[in-house]
């Protein structure tokens, strides 16, 4: 009796397994069968790859925050470049920290203008912020910024070669 019920059992969770991709069936659930990548993929709804791809842009915009040298311009005020208090460094930092949540806000496939324009925007206020400060902007953290601006730009997939002759978006608009 004990053999037939088990045997039963059997039956039953093999016929419940299925050979068809897109979904395992309880045996292979139980036991350890696996979905490959290429099924895992094609079950993933589209809405969810979205978010997926989403996530992915968003990371790489925000990674882009470790280029960041305004915790350098605050060390130097320490050591007599009084342009940069906190005040002053927070003010350009959230130039770019706007800058990043508007390239995360339209999305990975926003049309290239559209993040060119939001770049525009950053570069013409870190422009005031340059005419407002005095020695806020200079040779060295013009370098910074440069950079920083071609980090951002090839994190929301723009190539700053493109622009500025040559020398990245920043070069588009600045006047430092």
């Amino acid at each position: 009796m004990k053999t037939a019920i088990t045997l039963i059992l059997i039956i039953i969770l093999i016929s419940c397994s299925t050979k068809d991709n897109k979904n395992m069936g309880l045996f292979d659930k139980l036991f350890g069968k696996k979905e490959t990548p290429k099924q895992a993929e094609n079950n993933t709804p589209s809405s969810e790859k979205a978010v997926q791809i989403d996530i992915i842009y968003q990371n790489k915009l925000f990674a882009s925050k470790q280029f960041y040298p305004f915790k350098n311009w605050r060390e130097n005020f320490g050591e007599g470049l009084t342009q940069y208090t906190e005040e002053n460094c927070n003010k350009t930092q959230k130039v770019f920290d706007d800058l990043i949540n508007s390239l995360v806000n339209i999305g990975e496939n926003a049309n290239e203008n559209e993040k060119v324009k939001l770049f525009k925007k950053a570069i013409l206020i870190t422009n005031e912020l340059s005419e407002e400060i005095e020695g806020l902007i200079e040779t060295g953290e013009r370098e910074d910024l440069c950079e920083l601006t071609d980090k951002i730009a090839i994190a929301c997939g723009l190539d700053p070669l493109k622009y500025g002759a040559g020398e990245g978006l920043a070069s588009e608009w600045r006047e430092w």
